[in-house]
């Protein structure tokens, strides 16, 4: 792909963007972004040294590949202004040589091909903030008008800025939604429950967030590296009649396990409803 759109210049989309120019899979030049805010236009244009405009069809006509960072409760409306582009005699025959990738949560691949037109090639996928950082974590999976090629060119896109897979089952997006793409929030309820509390333990809050984020970040790299799964690190660090012990005793009488998947369940329903276009 010699040039890379972006309509909606958010946080994702600059995150996408920075981690693209900073790998080396794009230059400044190679990118053009839309978004109606002329503040988040100046910006991008200012650290990035990307083109930006406020005209999406500009975007369309400019680049092969388009990624639409645009909210669930917009992403109609914009699709609406590209398909009526694409269906001019001038458009058929482009649309057929562009690719979608969009980043709205629940919006299927169906709801996509149907606002883009059947031939334009579309890759739904589910990013996450820490990308913004560099550590982010997606999953997509590809329309039938897509091809294997326009997937490892997805693929290479999300890993600029973290991990990402794809997926045979759409199906699973919901839940990929509710785990990694709403995860990172769970991540900083938690952290700041724990610091809260130490804090109400005499610790002075600046050290208590640290200390609960090293912690977060020490038992995240020790699970990833160590051979053992989750029920045996937790028996490693409860001693009997210790500490953990009586915490993890309080986190099960009150249903922290089952806090969680009912979190996640609610998650993945209202990424369903999303999906059905309710708002």
């Amino acid at each position: 792909m010699k040039k890379l759109g972006f309509i909606g210049g958010g946080n994702m989309a600059e995150a996408l963007a920075h981690g693209l120019i900073q790998h080396g899979v794009f230059k400044p030049a190679d990118i053009i972004v839309s978004d109606v805010a002329a503040v988040r236009r100046r910006k991008l244009a200012r650290s990035l040294k990307v083109a930006t405009t406020d005209d999406n069809l500009e975007v369309m006509r400019e680049a092969p590949a388009i990624l639409l960072a645009v909210k669930p409760q917009t992403i109609d409306e914009v699709m609406t202004e590209l398909s009526a582009a694409l269906a001019k005699p001038s458009g058929k025959s482009a649309a057929r040589g562009k690719l979608f990738i969009s980043i709205a949560a629940g919006i299927t691949l169906a709801r996509l091909t149907a606002g883009l037109g059947k031939r334009a090639r579309v890759i739904r996928v589910m990013p996450n903030a820490p990308a913004m950082v560099g550590d982010g974590m997606a999953a997509m999976v590809r329309a039938r008008s897509a091809s294997a090629a326009d997937e490892s060119f997805a693929l290479k896109i999300f890993r600029a800025v973290g991990d990402a897979v794809a997926l045979k089952d759409e199906k699973h997006l919901d839940a990929v939604t509710a785990l990694s793409g709403s995860g990172p929030a769970y991540v900083y309820l938690f952290a700041k429950a724990m610091a809260d509390a130490a804090v109400s333990e005499g610790i002075p809050r600046d050290l208590a967030i640290r200390m609960a984020l090293k912690t977060i970040r020490g038992a995240e790299h020790l699970m990833r590296e160590s051979k053992r799964d989750a029920a045996e690190l937790i028996r490693a660090v409860a001693s009997p009649g210790g500490t953990t012990e009586a915490a993890l005793r309080r986190f099960a009488e009150h249903g922290f396990s089952d806090i969680v998947a009912d979190a996640i369940h609610a998650a993945s329903d209202r990424s369903r409803e999303l999906g059905r276009g309710i708002n």
